[in-house]
């Protein structure tokens, strides 16, 4: 499985895949902004992982382009980000996203919410 990992801050790209990797899944590539990562996903990436706030392209934008390509229509998008108010996780879910998380987070957490995006699209 291979995950698109987006994020503006290097740092916290770092610590997703770190996190990623101690689940298992070491196979990323990594894009510093929503356009980015539109320019940078083809239909080898199974997982995109992505941030809200980024500049030139929101979390929130990415999910919608995806969604409206035939190759990213049904791939599926965890975001995790700091936004937690109950109007952000409704509009991120009405953009396309399958899960949100709120920084920080732990691997497990993100194993978990790995699954359950899994298994909620019958890719698990």
């Amino acid at each position: 499985m291979k995950f698109l990992v987006v994020d503006d801050s290097a740092t916290m790209r770092r610590i997703v895949i770190n996190s990623l990797q101690r689940i298992g899944f070491n196979d990323t590539v990594e894009a510093g902004d929503g356009q980015e990562a539109v320019d940078r996903f083809d239909p080898s990436v199974s997982f995109v992982i992505t941030d809200w706030n980024m500049p030139n392209m929101s979390g929130l934008d990415l999910a919608r382009a995806l969604r409206a390509r035939a190759d990213g229509a049904n791939v599926p998008i965890l975001m995790v980000t700091t936004r937690s108010v109950r109007e952000d996780i409704i509009a991120a879910i009405e953009a396309g996203v399958n899960n949100y998380i709120v920084k920080p987070f732990t691997p497990q957490v993100l194993k978990e919410k790995i699954d359950t995006v899994l298994s909620a699209v019958g890719a698990a």
